[in-house]
């Protein structure tokens, strides 16, 4: 569980300090004695993997040096000071200057192992946040919007830069709240049309009545309250980037004359005549597969193959939970900000639980989570308002669910190079499967599901 992480412990007796530590090491912790504070300064420097446990009365540098030592160095390094029997203004003085707990002499291992697992706990969380935020400052570019160390995002952020500086348009695929916009925005602005708009446009959210002209622009007087000449957002995303969201919602005698404008780069406004000749990249987004509305006569074939040039596939959160903690992380950041609140520090148990739920909302549900979390409504998160720690079976279903669901996707749901890749039997495979509650079937391409 702490693994990389150590106890430093100091105590000057001889078989005290032999006793302690090896009670400690069989209680599952690396522990490095030493026999005075001079012997244990060399490791404590900022960032230490560690925590101290220090005996007050030593030679030279007592106890309280080093404690002070530790703060000066750093302050969220736990300390717990051991005490002599009845030394109870001692006790209280550590606590003052920053002892994270005091143990009184003679102690109980049983207790000494319990606040040590509970700082241990508690470094250990303090270490991997302050990892994380380093990793956050330290992203330049696209690392920095599109985050994430999974594969499926490492491979995203290959696939953007190498169409950002193209033209080719694209077509983005992704369930709600994956971040289709923010794909959209990087492809805009890392490539040459950066200097121009870049324009979006939702078309789900438009009245068909409207949809044209918002789309195509109007002359005064084109029908009626057309007072002015309108631009329209084909022509305000001239030499930039124009992103229709939700384009299976696209009204489809619409889509015959964004088809013509995509293949001839021209355009006519409504009540006018006159051809404009427009310079734009195309970014469609959708959730939905626009193949099989093609193949249903809801979306127009000719345009689905148009645009189905480059495409992307945006990977929903729950195949991707390794992502969460750096994720959640900037997310408490960004809200901290926003509010005018204190970044809280992220529990461990909490992300934990996070990484357990399925996110049908994605990385947009996550970012609310978090929000509240600032603002210290975090129980009204249910998937993590008990705050109980998982066990350890649980974490470990987690894991192995998730890597069944990698393989399966890798294999295109065929049972036996899952078994290969896994080193598990065909039936225990369908074991887990059940059990997990995944369905093999959604893994698995047309063709194997036709055979």
């Amino acid at each position: 569980m702490f693994e990389g992480f150590m106890i430093l412990f100091v105590e000057d007796d001889p078989s005290v300090r032999s006793s302690v530590a090896e009670t400690l090491e069989l209680s599952g912790f690396e522990v490095r004695p030493c026999a005075s504070a001079e012997e244990a300064l060399p490791h404590l420097s900022a960032g230490f993997a560690g925590i101290l446990i220090t005996d007050v009365r030593l030679p030279k540098m007592d106890g309280f040096g080093l404690l002070r030592h530790v703060i000066g160095v750093d302050p969220s390094i736990p300390v717990i000071v051991v005490t002599g029997h009845g030394d109870v203004s001692m006790a209280v003085q550590a606590m003052q200057e920053g002892a994270y707990d005091f143990i009184e002499k003679p102690f109980a291992m049983e207790r000494l192992v319990d606040v040590a697992r509970r700082a241990l706990e508690k470094r250990t969380l303090t270490v991997e946040v302050d990892r994380l935020r380093r990793e956050l400052e330290d992203k330049r570019g696209v690392d920095a919007v599109l985050l994430g160390n999974s594969p499926a995002m490492q491979t995203l952020r290959r696939q953007v830069l190498n169409l950002a500086d193209t033209s080719a348009d694209v077509l983005i695929i992704g369930e709600t709240g994956t971040g289709k916009e923010l794909v959209a925005r990087c492809l805009h602005e890392y490539g040459r049309r950066r200097d121009a708009n870049f324009v979006a446009l939702n078309c789900g959210g438009l009245p068909d009545t409207l949809f044209e002209s918002e789309i195509f622009g109007h002359e005064a007087g084109a029908f009626t309250n057309a007072g002015k000449r309108r631009i329209g957002k084909l022509e305000h995303a001239n030499r930039g980037t124009l992103m229709l969201d939700e384009i299976e919602s696209m009204p489809v005698a619409l889509q015959v004359k964004l088809l013509r404008v995509l293949q001839e780069r021209k355009l006519e406004r409504l009540g006018s005549n006159e051809e404009i000749a427009v310079d734009f990249r195309i970014v469609a987004a959708t959730k939905a597969d626009l193949r099989e509305l093609s193949e249903q006569q809801k979306f127009r074939s000719d345009l689905y193959y148009r645009l189905n040039v480059a495409v992307l596939e945006l990977p929903p959160l729950r195949e991707r939970r390794e992502d969460i903690p750096m994720l959640f992380e900037h997310f408490v950041l960004q809200a901290a900000v926003r509010y005018g609140r204190d970044a809280p520090t992220v529990d461990g148990h909490y992300v934990r639980s996070l990484m357990a739920d399925d996110w049908p909302g994605n990385v947009r549900e996550l970012r609310n989570v978090a929000d509240r979390y600032v603002l210290g409504l975090a129980g009204q998160n249910s998937r993590a308002a008990s705050g109980q720690p998982l066990t350890l079976s649980q974490q470990l279903d987690i894991v192995e669910k998730a890597l069944i669901e990698q393989a399966l996707r890798q294999y295109q749901g065929r049972p036996m190079p899952v078994c290969e890749a896994l080193g598990i039997a065909k039936k225990t495979l369908y074991d887990k499967l059940h059990r997990h509650g995944i369905a093999i079937d959604q893994y698995r391409t047309l063709s194997d599901a036709e055979a």
